[in-house]
């Protein structure tokens, strides 16, 4: 029994040795600073596409109203806010339309209602809307537009 309080005291006092050594050691260090950047790129705004369906009777003078569905989409790969879509009759680089005499884009009404923006989500996103197309009924001959295809032109930003 003697042997092991001996030996327990050896490893006690060896324990407060180490522990006393430890506890005023001295660490030593650099201090240093540094710097660093970075660039990345930003893409741009992709233009929206357009594509639409209509629906409905033959026009006529004062006849049927045909609507039309638009769907605007966002093929870029960020948020991109839609303000206005404007459509028109006219061809499909926005020129007049001129089909043949007595037949004007002026023999026809587009009713439009009030937009409100929105933004498009990216990546295919989309948005809806619609417009209504009728021939106008005037006083005056309007055979110059039987069997005329009517183009429509969409103009989103």
């Amino acid at each position: 029994m003697a042997k092991v309080a001996g030996r327990k005291k050896r490893i006690i006092g060896t324990t407060v040795a180490l522990v006393a050594i430890g506890g005023g050691a001295a660490f030593a260090y650099w201090t240093a600073a540094g710097t660093g950047s970075a660039t990345t790129n930003a893409d741009t705004s992709k233009n929206f596409t357009i594509t639409s369906k209509i629906t409905g009777e033959p026009l006529s003078p004062g006849g049927p109203i045909q609507t039309v569905e638009y769907t605007v989409t966002n093929p870029g790969t960020g948020v991109q806010k839609l303000s206005n879509v404007v459509v028109t009759i006219a061809d499909d680089n926005n020129s007049a339309w001129t089909p043949t005499s007595g037949c004007s884009a002026a023999d026809f009404q587009i009713v439009s209602p009030t937009f409100t923006p929105v933004e498009i989500a990216p990546n295919g996103g989309t948005t809806t809307g619609t417009v209504t197309l009728q021939m106008i009924n005037r006083d005056t001959n309007q055979d110059g537009c039987k069997n005329a295809s009517v183009p429509l032109y969409f103009s989103a930003s």
